[in-house]
């Protein structure tokens, strides 16, 4: 599904990103993981072509991300609130991402009603515009709208940050649903080492832009993560 080769990034002289080679495969579910700075986020908005590289190139189906637009047809992301329109309310945002994708009205409104549960009621017929949400519950708009394309890849920076502990639960039995369902390659980065080695079948562990790590979860992850952060 993805390939990275030779990818780099700096930033006033400091390499954020220097990963040699890395492959995900079509239905995986990888954790990203690492402190600050270890080059998580930067990595995604390149696989995105939200920034490009300094050298090297990410393959999305073979196919450079930075030389065509195909990847976008099958390829769903949240990074941050940055992606939403925060001037709408959750119900126009819905109807606008819809129409992206062809959707009715009546379309949009079918497919939120399996989001009931996650959205327990703090995000439909609120009267309050995007930008009036908290932070958690932005990420609820904007997860659920990636996800509306009903993607082959899917890419969420920081998932369960500022969810509360039911939404975290039902966004780890969302992500796995939908890898039983739909096949769906997932890749999350997170600083919660208990929902990404719960959630993830490989963990990929970035250190100041390189990979230091990169293993199948087992019953050891968990321990072994905390065990390299408590170094």
């Amino acid at each position: 599904m993805l390939e990275i080769k030779q990818l780099k990034k700096s930033y006033g002289g400091r390499t954020v990103v220097d990963i040699k080679s890395l492959n995900i495969r079509a239905g995986e579910t990888v954790g990203l993981v690492g402190n600050n700075g270890a080059g998580k986020t930067t990595m995604f908005r390149m696989l995105l072509d939200l920034i490009r590289p300094d050298s090297g190139e990410v393959l999305s189906k073979d196919q450079n991300v930075a030389n065509n637009d195909h990847w976008k047809d099958y390829t769903a992301s949240y990074l941050d609130e940055g992606f939403l329109i925060d001037y709408l309310t959750p119900e126009e945002y819905f109807i606008f991402i819809g129409g992206l994708h062809h959707l009715s009205v009546a379309d949009v409104a079918d497919y939120l009603k399996q989001y009931d549960e996650f959205f327990n009621g703090e995000i439909l017929n609120r009267g309050k515009y995007i930008r009036d949400f908290s932070k958690g519950n932005q990420n609820k708009v904007g997860i659920a709208a990636a996800l509306m394309q009903k993607p082959e890849l899917l890419v969420l920076d920081e998932p369960f940050a500022n969810l509360d502990p039911t939404t975290q639960i039902r966004l780890k039995t969302l992500i796995k649903s939908l890898k039983a369902t739909h096949r769906l390659t997932t890749l999350i980065s997170s600083h919660d080492l208990n929902h990404v080695t719960d959630v993830c079948d490989r963990i990929i562990l970035l250190e100041k832009g390189l990979v230091i790590k990169d293993f199948h979860t087992d019953e050891n992850t968990l321990k072994e993560l905390e065990a390299y952060f408590a170094e």
